[in-house]
């Protein structure tokens, strides 16, 4: 198969996944721009090479280092979910592989992100400077902390659960932004929360 025909089968994955939950999510379509980068940016560049041939299914596949990168529908629903406009400042909590890094910053007019584990970060560094994403700026960290050198933020996105809303995130959003995350234990059940 293609890899426009596969982008495109998850494009109507997505899609379909909206429809099948808009009861829940309160929407029956994603916002364009965000179908516009979920459609530009290459996922199969953000998962191992030996499961390229799954970049485009909708649903999460592991990276290493007990991580994985989020299934393509919620990667569009967060970055809906944070309604990003021309100019923002955006915090991710959690680079994992740079997949959702790369989305949002075709969005806003830059993205810091945080990743715990150093590995993941140096290689996602290393892949948003080969694929030209030079409004992205990244380091190693506990994102529990946030970034406060580079405060308040339009939107900040936490990829992973956290088992609470962590008090730094909530200081660090300017007034009216949003912070989207999952909440819960991890791989139990979760609530995928807008503050």
């Amino acid at each position: 198969m293609s890899t426009k025909r596969d982008r495109q089968r998850m494009i109507d994955d997505i899609e379909s996944e909206v429809e099948y939950t808009r009861h829940l999510i309160g929407r029956d379509h994603l916002d364009p721009k965000v179908m516009r980068a979920m459609r530009e940016v290459p996922r199969e560049e953000f998962v191992p090479p030996e499961l390229k041939y799954a970049a485009f299914d909708n649903g999460p596949l592991p990276i290493g280092h007990g991580q994985t990168i989020s299934q393509p529908y919620i990667v569009a629903l967060m970055t809906d979910m944070l309604n990003l406009e021309p100019g923002c400042r955006v915090l991710e909590i959690g680079t994992g592989s740079g997949y959702q890094t790369a989305i949002l910053s075709r969005l806003c007019e830059k993205v810091y992100t945080v990743e715990v584990v150093p590995e993941l970060s140096d290689a996602a560094k290393k892949l948003f400077e080969t694929l030209g994403y030079d409004n992205i700026k990244a380091c190693t960290g506990n994102g529990y902390d946030g970034w406060l050198e580079h405060a308040p933020y339009e939107g900040i996105i936490v990829a992973a659960a956290a088992t609470y809303i962590p008090t730094a995130l909530v200081e660090q959003l300017k007034p009216d932004g949003r912070l989207v995350i999952p909440v819960g234990q991890p791989y139990s059940h979760q609530e995928l929360m807008l503050v």
